[in-house]
């Protein structure tokens, strides 16, 4: 398939499907129990003269259709709206918070790269006591939730050692103290992923391992180092690399939960708060700013997946 073509088709397709998911979210907000209006007014008298004028002012009472065309065409046109609660525009709380979270996701996402892929090779390469050893680590990252690893990790190396800040992000204080308060909310962020894709290495270079390719080049005198670099890693890397759309989504996801026990402040936290008050505007661009994101990882990933794999072509993700 033309390659302008399928990235044409798929921005459609995108959307398309960023259409629809903006439908599901504003709905579900309008759906959710509780007035917002009432949060609006938390610790003042809530009269019903005050909480006319709330929903008034925020169009509260609109029809439903009414309400979401009105939101859809704002942020077509990059207004996200104001918050409910910080009385504030979205997009002033987004970007003030933003960076933090991709800085935080950014330290996680490498993590699970080196570490994953390493402990992969290690594991396929080596065999034995080295693999065995490996499987048991990975099954322990896997089996542990991002939200408990926090919390293990922030009582032994922040509140028993006191090696590591236990809360906030370092924001303001430069970049060296930014990457020590997340070091620990990337670690707990990474720790299912690095098990996650170790496992995905692991048994996809023991499948290419078996592949004929590799027994002709071993056959030719070919260096052990070079034939596993070069026939048997860059084999397993298609398998891999569709892992990636899960590895951004499982991390965005994450991160609130992180984030929240770490008090790090980033989109995150600002999700489960902004979710707590039924803060629509916030909740809403937050989670299309993860489909978004998730959909152009997928995006990339599909485009990139016939240049490591050959076998692959555009439009799927399956071998010819």
């Amino acid at each position: 398939m033309n390659l302008l073509r399928f990235a044409v088709r798929r921005l459609l397709e995108m959307a398309v499907t960023l259409l629809g998911a903006s439908f599901v979210v504003f709905g579900a907000m309008y759906l959710a129990p509780g007035n917002p209006a009432s949060f609006l007014l938390a610790g003042r008298s809530a009269s019903p003269a005050a909480l006319e004028a709330i929903e008034k002012q925020y169009h509260l009472n609109d029809p439903f259709l009414e309400q979401y065309f009105r939101w859809l065409g704002n942020v077509l046109h990059g207004d996200f709206g104001r918050s409910l609660e910080y009385r504030t525009d979205v997009s002033n709380l987004l970007s003030s918070r933003l960076p933090t979270t991709l800085l935080l996701v950014g330290m996680a996402l490498v993590l699970v790269v080196l570490l994953g892929l390493a402990l992969g090779w290690l594991a396929a390469v080596r065999g034995g006591a080295v693999d065995s050893t490996i499987l048991v680590g990975t099954t322990f990252a896997v089996g542990t939730p991002a939200f408990v690893a926090a919390i293990l990790l922030q009582g032994f190396f922040a509140v028993e050692l006191g090696w590591f800040p236990s809360s906030g992000s370092g924001s303001g204080q430069g970049i060296g103290q930014m990457l020590w308060h997340l070091a620990l909310p990337s670690l707990a962020l990474a720790l299912y992923l690095v098990g996650l894709l170790a496992r995905v290495t692991r048994a996809a270079m023991l499948e290419a391992l078996e592949g004929e390719h590799v027994t002709v080049a071993r056959s030719r005198g070919v260096p052990e180092r070079h034939v596993i670099r070069r026939h048997v890693f860059r084999n397993a890397l298609g398998a891999v690399l569709t892992t990636a759309g899960l590895i951004i989504s499982t991390l965005m996801v994450c991160t609130v939960l992180v984030e929240t026990a770490f008090s790090v402040g980033g989109i995150g936290q600002l999700l489960e708060l902004a979710a707590t008050t039924k803060d629509f505007p916030t909740v809403q661009a937050i989670c299309l700013i993860i489909i978004g994101l998730f959909m152009t990882v997928n995006l990339i990933v599909d485009l990139l997946l016939p240049l490591v794999d050959p076998r692959i072509t555009l439009g799927t993700r399956s071998s010819s």
